[in-house]
């Protein structure tokens, strides 16, 4: 059975507090995701103090403060991620981030992270990419709000730059929050898989867990999902996240649908093999016959248990003479 690598994303979810970090990854660990992601970035490298927060972070932070000062507000210092790297070692869960300025790719390298996770706004950055190639780790890059060319040419920065395509999952993703339904788009995922010819998943920013579940469904091998210890924390993506029971329902839920993929060889499952000879049926006398009567359709019929002939052999069976007497209902011989 192959495995989903699941990422928990908590982001900025701890709202710059190391020990609200700290209880995302107890959460994280105990939902049994793979992974627990934040994001690594210096507010002054990322963010202009002109520039506009999006407008649900408008909705969902205070509006006196620039992007600029809520990034601030967010930052986690290098002595914050390596306390959370080595909480994480200790808890037995896989910390990741997201870098997003050149800075924070050098800190994470020197974490000793094992991949690179490439956040959508950052696809057409080329000194960017260029660099994370260059560490040569795995890298998973989502891809909101990108074009089809816009993917192509950042795989290709990423390959000419020492990267292996077999190193590259993409991630279909709308950095909307939350996504409408109707802009998901999930077949995306498979459009990409196609082009490209590497691994997929997806970043999901709807409200629920359907989506994420569906993606699995679809052969999703990474999925990533943002989530908080509480919705009603004030901060830019609490709202759009899962809470920790909706963050183990959705690990259980892809759990059971990898089993439920399967192999895909049709065979009796072991499962339901007991049930053959109950639900099939055989050829049986539909009267009593006599030793040397020819068997006709007037004298055999098909009926339950499946432990003798077949009806698939019916014209086989037809013409014969009968060997012995049958009773009513018994299964024939031949």
């Amino acid at each position: 059975m192959k495995k989903t690598k699941i990422i928990a994303e908590a982001g900025v979810n701890h709202n710059g507090d190391i020990n609200i970090a700290k209880k995302l990854i107890n959460e994280a660990f105990d939902a049994g995701v793979d992974f627990i992601k934040f994001q690594t970035f210096k507010a002054s490298n990322i963010a202009s103090k002109f520039a506009e927060k999006a407008e649900y972070q408008k909705q969902t932070t205070s509006k006196d403060e620039s992007q600029y000062e809520m990034l601030k507000r967010l930052e986690l210092s290098p002595e914050d991620h390596y306390e959370l790297f080595r909480y994480c070692k200790q808890k037995g869960i896989e910390f990741i981030s997201s870098p997003f300025d050149l800075e924070s790719i050098d800190l994470l390298y020197e974490l000793d992270v094992t991949l690179y996770k490439i956040p959508s706004g950052e696809i057409i950055n080329y000194p960017y990419l260029k660099k994370i190639a260059e560490k040569k780790l795995p890298v998973i890059m989502s891809t909101g709000m990108a074009t089809m060319e816009e993917i192509k040419a950042a795989i290709d920065v990423l390959t000419t730059n020492g990267l292996k395509l077999e190193d590259i999952t993409v991630l279909h993703a709308n950095t909307e929050y939350p996504t409408p339904y109707e802009d998901v788009n999930l077949r995306a995922m498979l459009t990409i898989k196609k082009e490209f010819g590497v691994k997929v998943g997806y970043s999901d920013h709807t409200s629920g867990i359907e989506v994420p579940i569906a993606a699995v469904a679809l052969g999703a091998e990474v999925i990533e999902k943002h989530f908080t210890l509480d919705k009603k924390m004030e901060g830019p993506d609490h709202k759009a996240s899962l809470n920790p029971d909706e963050l183990k329902a959705m690990v259980k839920a892809i759990r059971n649908i990898e089993k439920a993929l399967g192999d895909g060889i049709k065979k009796p499952s072991p499962s339901e093999s007991k049930n053959i000879p109950i639900v099939r049926k055989s050829i049986v006398a539909k009267r009593d016959i006599k030793r040397g009567e020819v068997f006709t359709e007037e004298n055999i019929t098909v009926k339950r248990p499946g432990t003798g002939i077949s009806p698939m052999r019916w014209n086989d069976v037809l013409g014969k003479k009968a060997k012995r007497d049958f009773n009513a209902d018994e299964l024939i011989e031949i």
